[in-house]
């Protein structure tokens, strides 16, 4: 698979892994922490936040699969 193929299912997994997260959590959190539909609030700000953290542990289990990957040759 091409680079930009893996990065968009990469980014796809973590929008959508992201999300669930977010809404599982989210009658856990302050009331402004809530996301009312279409508004930019908080509440979209805590589900990006979730979003990219799902991201960051994505691309770090991807840059050490290649790199032990590499090692194994």
């Amino acid at each position: 698979m091409s680079k930009s193929v893996v990065n968009f299912l990469q980014a796809l997994v973590a929008v959508l892994a992201g999300n669930v997260l977010y809404f599982l959590v989210e009658r856990y959190l302050p009331a402004q922490a809530h996301h009312s539909p279409f508004r930019l609030d908080l509440g979209m700000l805590v589900d990006f936040w979730f979003c990219l953290v799902v991201f960051g542990i994505i691309k770090t289990v991807a840059g050490r699969s290649d790199r032990t990957r590499l090692r194994n040759r």
